[in-house]
């Protein structure tokens, strides 16, 4: 898949879960709307368990005025029922989003967690550095890289079993900006 297309697929999967609309979707594109709408409309048809996941989240989340990660943790969403489109709106992206963004930066911890505790227990000299979303950045020793691509990518992919796998990239650099 080219860079152009991935950005399309990117864009239209991302704002779709979190609800853009036609014109929102058009106006990211710079297409025209009745192309992006066509675009939503086969989203849903080939992927209808979004749609019932979104469905299922927002009626929760007005039942209950919160929203859980799959690991339990919870944000309060007050404003679900508001009169104010505009507050209510971001409510219900916030809905969708909680349960998805905050699953990944519940696994990343569990993942950097046991790193850490791998790194130590071996008395490797490698180093975590940064948290950046779902990337982690090491300092690696050279005599370490085989040791540490093995455990980072065991780690990270092997955090909890999913119905789904988790899978990890790893790349290897002088600097940040080499990677």
């Amino acid at each position: 898949m080219d860079k152009v297309t991935r950005g399309r697929a990117k864009a239209v999967n991302f704002g779709i879960v979190y609800g853009i609309s036609a014109f929102g979707l058009a106006a990211q594109l710079g297409i025209p709307q009745a192309e992006a709408r066509a675009y939503i409309e086969r989203y849903f048809a080939r992927y209808a368990g979004v749609k019932a996941f979104i469905e299922r989240t927002l009626e929760q989340t007005r039942k209950e005025g919160s929203v859980r990660t799959l690991f339990g943790r919870v944000r309060p969403i007050p404003d679900i029922e508001s009169r104010n489109p505009n507050q209510r709106g971001f409510a219900e992206r916030t809905a969708i989003n909680t349960p998805l963004q905050g699953t990944a930066a519940d696994l990343i911890k569990l993942a950097m967690i046991a790193i850490d505790r791998k790194l130590t227990e071996r008395n490797l000299k490698t180093r975590m550095v940064l948290q950046v979303h779902d990337e982690l950045l090491f300092e690696v020793p050279t005599e370490e890289t085989a040791e540490i691509q093995a455990l980072v990518l065991a780690e990270m992919e092997g955090v909890v079993k999913l119905n789904v796998p988790l899978v990890a990239d790893l790349g290897f650099g002088q600097n940040w900006r080499d990677l």
